[in-house]
C-alpha cells in the first residue's frame, strides 16, 4: 500500500496525490450488508438550511460494520479487503464457520485468508477482539468501547491506534493518538492492531471539484462577508477582520471548549498534547 503521483496532463493532476489502493482485493461489496444512505443537503425537515457548506456529492451506500465484535469463540476467515465510502480506513469481509458474513474495520497488515476471532480467552493476534483486561501491556489496539457491550466508539479512523499502558483494578490506562492518557473499563472490548490505510493523510485532492464529490461545498471566508453575516466582516478594502472569532462572536484562539463539568473528565489522567485541536 502506498500513494501515487500523476503526470500533470491537466491542472488538477499537477499536485494530486492519491492512494494506489493496492491493499484492496475486491470492489464488489457484500449485497446483504448494504443499506441505503439518504442525504439531507444540510436541510432540516422543513427544508430550511441549518448546516452550511453541505450538498451534492456522489451517491453512497452504507456498509453495516460489526463494531461490537460480539460473535465470540467462533473463528472467521477474511474473504476480502474493501473500500468503504463512509470512512477513511479499509473494511474486511469476514465469513464465520456458521456461514454468517460481517464487515469489520480492517487492521493494518490483515491479509485475505487470515483467521480472526473474538472472545475473552483468545490469543492477542492481529484482528482479534477481546476485553482490555486480557490484552498484554504495550499492545496496539483500535475500535475501543467506552461501555461494555456498547460497541467500539473511538480509534476508528485511518491509521489511528491507542496503546495499552497499564491496568489498575477494574480500569485500563490507554495512550490516545492525541497524546491524552485516559482510563477505560477493563471489561470493554478492543481489537488488536492499528486501523488500515495509514497513508490517508498523505493524499492531496488536487482540485476543488474532487472535494465536491465528497458532498462538501466551498467555504466563504469570514473577512469577505458583510458585518451582518459575520463579526469579522465589513471594512473598507481588504480589512483583516480583527481577532479571529466564530460566527456567533466566540473567540477561537486559546480558549478551552471542553465542558468543565463533563462526567468523563475524571477518567482523563493527562490532557492531550498542546497544539492538538481544542482542549
Amino acid at each position: 500500500m502506498g500513494v501515487k503521483r500523476f503526470r500533470p496532463l491537466t491542472p488538477g493532476q499537477r499536485h494530486k496525490v492519491a492512494n494506489d489502493n493496492s491493499d484492496i482485493t475486491s470492489y464488489v461489496p457484500e449485497k446483504s450488508l448494504l443499506r441505503s444512505s439518504k442525504r439531507s443537503g444540510g436541510r432540516n425537515h422543513t427544508g430550511k438550511m441549518t448546516m452550511r457548506y453541505i450538498g451534492g456529492g456522489h451517491k453512497r451506500r452504507y456498509r453495516v460494520i460489526d463494531f461490537k465484535r460480539d460473535k465470540h469463540d467462533i473463528p472467521g476467515l477474511v474473504m476480502s479487503i474493501e473500500y468503504d465510502p463512509m470512512r477513511t480506513g479499509r473494511i474486511a469481509l469476514i465469513q464465520y464457520k456458521d456461514g454468517e458474513k460481517r464487515y469489520i474495520l480492517a487492521p493494518q497488515g490483515l491479509q485475505v485468508g487470515q483467521a480472526v476471532i473474538s472472545g475473552k480467552n483468545v490469543a492477542p493476534n492481529l484482528g482479534n477482539a477481546m476485553p482490555l483486561a486480557n490484552i498484554p501491556l504495550g499492545t496496539i489496539v483500535h475500535n475501543i468501547e467506552l461501555n461494555p457491550g456498547q460497541g467500539g466508539k473511538f480509534i476508528r479512523s485511518a491509521g489511528t491506534y491507542a496503546q495499552l499502558n497499564a491496568k489498575e483494578s477494574k480500569m485500563a490506562v490507554l495512550k490516545m493518538p492525541s497524546g491524552e492518557t485516559r482510563m477505560v473499563l477493563s471489561a470493554c472490548m478492543a481489537t488488536v492492531g492499528s486501523v488500515s490505510n495509514t497513508d490517508h493523510t498523505l493524499e492531496v485532492h488536487g482540485k476543488a471539484g474532487r472535494i465536491r464529490w465528497y458532498g462538501r461545498r466551498s467555504r466563504t471566508r469570514a473577512v469577505v462577508m458583510n458585518p451582518v453575516d459575520h463579526p469579522m466582516g465589513g471594512g473598507e478594502g481588504r480589512a483583516s477582520g480583527g481577532q479571529p472569532r466564530s460566527r456567533k462572536g466566540k473567540g477561537l484562539r486559546g480558549q478551552k471548549t471542553r465542558n468543565k463539568t463533563k462526567s468523563s473528565n475524571r477518567f482523563i489522567i493527562e490532557r492531550r498534547t498542546k497544539g492538538y485541536g481544542s482542549k
